[in-house]
């Protein structure tokens, strides 16, 4: 008898290594004993894809486009595709996800050309390409080739020499909106010349990339130093390094000066603050992380000119001046940051 079941075994695992056993659980009750490790595990190749997968008990490995992938059963379960699970439609799923067990296993798994099928003890029946799970997978994102984002500084942007883009191509052309948001994405700031000096026009610039979001500072704002409004920003003073909004519940980034009293934490965290606060501002006061800017004012005497627009992304790029003398005018606006990130995915750019 046991030269029998040895001899059945042996039939077995060669045809496990020719690839014909897509999934196998033997049921001798002393096999477990015999090969301990051979249940673990459930393979097939396709040597025309190079594609190579692993049932374990708790998740599927797959090797597929010089990728090394795995994934989760209830993952798998839950991105179902098929009609009563998912609307192509809304591309909303229908599937109710609190619904799926657990611990769902597939009940079996094959390959058809490009396609893997999974079959869920329910009878219910997953199909998935091959490419669809390497551009879905947590590996396949890993290696996806996003928007870079260049850590600068003035050394680097001025050897760079971004160019500005032109009111005209910005407003007219798909090519100019999106040279010009390629570069914001770059660096976090970005420029458009030759802009008339109205709040109109750069209203209109504003909205040709995003929703201009409405403040307690208005849609639109405009000011000049006048310090009845109880504000640093509307003087002749400095202002250090900082980002807007800090005081929203849907805040900018750190500003040095807008800062609530800081009372939700016992004193040594206080102190840890404070250090790690004395960090941040020394690295963020060297001369060599700053890039000075001398906006193009709209006026020259009586003439009138056309001016520069700068864009600053409020989530990594920190903003301020010198003190001045003499009158100034600006306007500005605050954008919705998805809007502008939507704007550059239409127009190709991974943002």
């Amino acid at each position: 008898m046991w030269c029998r079941r040895l001899s059945h075994l042996q039939s077995r695992l060669q045809d496990l290594l020719r690839g014909r056993v897509t999934c196998w659980a033997l049921q001798q009750p002393n096999f477990k004993s015999l090969f301990p490790l051979a249940i673990q595990w459930h393979h097939t190749a396709s040597k025309s894809l190079n594609c190579v997968w692993q049932q374990h008990e708790d998740h599927f490995e797959l090797q597929y486009a010089n990728t090394v992938m795995r994934f989760d059963y209830v993952w798998l379960r839950d991105h179902c595709l098929s009609a009563s699970c998912y609307n192509s439609k809304t591309h909303q799923r229908s599937l109710d996800t609190a619904s799926v067990d657990l611990c769902i296993q597939p009940k079996t798994i094959r390959l058809d050309e490009t396609t893997l099928f999974f079959t869920w003890p329910d009878g219910h029946v997953t199909r998935y390409d091959l490419d669809w799970l390497v551009k879905n997978s947590y590996e396949g994102q890993k290696q996806k080739v996003i928007q870079p984002r260049i850590l600068w500084n003035a050394e680097i942007y001025q050897q760079a020499q971004v160019p500005s883009v032109d009111f005209q191509s910005f407003l007219e052309t798909k090519e100019g909106l999106k040279n010009f948001l390629q570069n914001f994405l770059l660096y976090g700031i970005a420029f458009v010349e030759n802009v008339p000096p109205t709040q109109e026009h750069t209203e209109k610039l504003a909205e040709r990339i995003s929703l201009i979001r409405e403040t307690i500072y208005g849609r639109m704002w405009y000011f000049t130093s006048d310090f009845s409004r109880g504000d640093t920003a509307y003087t002749k003073l400095a202002l250090d390094r900082h980002t807007d909004t800090t005081y929203f519940q849907e805040p900018c980034g750190y500003n040095n000066y807008d800062r609530a009293v800081i009372n939700t934490v016992p004193y040594d965290v206080v102190h840890r603050w404070y250090t790690a606060h004395r960090t941040l501002t020394i690295e963020l006061r060297k001369p060599e992380n700053e890039f000075w800017v001398k906006l193009k004012p709209g006026r020259v005497g009586a003439k009138l000119e056309r001016c520069q627009v700068l864009f600053i992304d409020n989530w990594r790029v920190l903003h301020g001046r010198e003190s001045f003398t003499g009158y100034r005018q600006l306007c500005g606006c605050y954008l919705t940051r998805d809007d502008v990130l939507n704007t550059a995915r239409l127009l190709g750019l991974q943002a």
